[in-house]
């Protein structure tokens, strides 16, 4: 087990060297549609790719999670199969709209699994974005 400083330590070197590894300009907040964000998340099981729809506005929210899950197999095209949620619910007790894949048996606490967190990342948020460059426009056609 590691000290609280040690972990964070571990965590900052990790996203240190994630960006080293693939110095990149992502999307994430820049989707132009406000509370619309894709997002990248590593913890001691599990690594995630995450398209996170978080309007306060549940109509909006949901508006947009229809207009993205309407086109469901071309999703899937990019990406492969995938979660989904319409009222997925943060540990903050925030309500969003979340569309993510996952893998498992990785860890941000070993360095040996953290060039595949990286190139699961990789592929997956490439996948996200080319998706969501291609139907932008009807995406924010709400």
């Amino acid at each position: 087990m590691f000290s609280k400083q040690e972990a964070q330590q571990l965590k900052k070197e990790f996203w240190t060297a994630f960006g080293k590894s693939f110095p990149r300009k992502w999307i994430f907040y820049d989707t132009k549609i406000k509370d619309m964000s894709f997002k990248f998340y590593a913890d001691n099981k599990k690594a995630e790719v995450s398209l996170d729809i978080e309007m306060k506005d549940e109509i909006f929210r949901n508006a947009y999670y229809e207009k993205i899950w309407s086109l469901e197999d071309i999703l899937k095209d990019f990406i492969g199969d995938f979660y989904k949620d319409e009222y997925h619910t943060l540990e903050n007790g925030k309500v969003i709209a979340r569309i993510w894949v996952e893998k498992h048996q990785v860890s941000i606490f070993n360095k040996n699994t953290w060039q595949e967190i990286f190139e699961f990342f990789v592929e997956k948020m490439d996948g996200f974005e080319r998706f969501y460059y291609e139907y932008e426009d009807f995406i924010k056609d709400v």
